[in-house]
């Protein structure tokens, strides 16, 4: 029996932005993106577990709170080796495969997660790959044999947060898919990953105008509200280009 487990790196640091997912997207009810996120994928019918992959430096202690306030598993790892931790949130779960998300990510593609999950189990995937999105809507779904096989085949730099660059690096070792999107999703123009300040400014922006249908916001609506507010999009256009590089399949 196949087992989709969430599996959420979680680590404070960052040069741009401090603590990334521990930012508010409500800033009045106190509400951090990585709780969102969790509130959202506990909709998801197709993940059956989530578990943090927390850093073991002690910066990192509050994400311990959130597992802990949220009733959800974690683990913790080296900081360096993300990979690692990924691969010991989906064992904490005795889960067969992985749902990747970024944590500074908030607002994920959610609709396409039913056929991207068959489509995986139907075909055999070791990686099934949503993408062409909005950067940080999309997410990857990998089987744990897949992740493990990278870890023990890579370098450092696939042990990092670039996860998946040893599968997209060695394509003819494994099978993977592109989960075809409509036309109107493909917005690769469109950034919705909390990196800089700015991006925060937009990602609140949005929850803002949209909190009344969350944690399930539709990503065409938020691709609407976006082209309708220029001066919101121009805010993080200068970052767009540099998230489009370790994307595709």
């Amino acid at each position: 029996m196949r087992k989709l487990v969430a599996c959420l790196a979680c680590r404070n640091q960052g040069t741009r932005l401090y603590g990334k997912p521990l930012q508010n997207l409500d800033i009045e009810k106190g509400l951090s993106v990585i709780e969102y996120m969790i509130s959202a994928i506990q909709t998801y019918e197709e993940v059956s577990n989530i578990v943090l992959g927390i850093s073991e430096d002690i910066d990192n202690n509050f994400y311990k709170d959130i597992a802990l306030k949220n009733n959800i598993d974690y683990i913790t790892g080296n900081e360096e080796d993300v990979l690692s931790r990924l691969i010991q949130c989906c064992e904490k779960a005795n889960g067969t495969d992985i749902f990747r998300l970024t944590t500074e990510s908030p607002y994920t593609y959610f609709e396409v997660i039913e056929k991207a999950w068959n489509t995986h189990i139907s075909e055999d995937n070791d990686l099934t790959a949503i993408e062409y999105l909005p950067d940080g809507s999309g997410f990857e779904i990998i089987k744990l044999d897949a992740y493990k096989q990278s870890w023990h085949n890579g370098q450092r730099k696939h042990r990092s947060e670039l996860c998946s660059l040893y599968i997209r690096e060695h394509k003819s070792q494994f099978k993977l898919c592109s989960i075809d999107l409509p036309k109107e999703i493909k917005r690769t123009d469109i950034r919705l990953t909390i990196d800089y300040p700015e991006d925060l400014i937009l990602c609140r922006s949005i929850y803002m105008k949209f909190r009344h249908l969350a944690p399930r916001i539709p990503l065409n609506q938020i691709i609407e509200f976006v082209d309708a507010n220029p001066q919101l999009k121009s805010l993080v256009d200068p970052f767009v280009e540099q998230g489009l590089k370790t994307m595709y399949l």
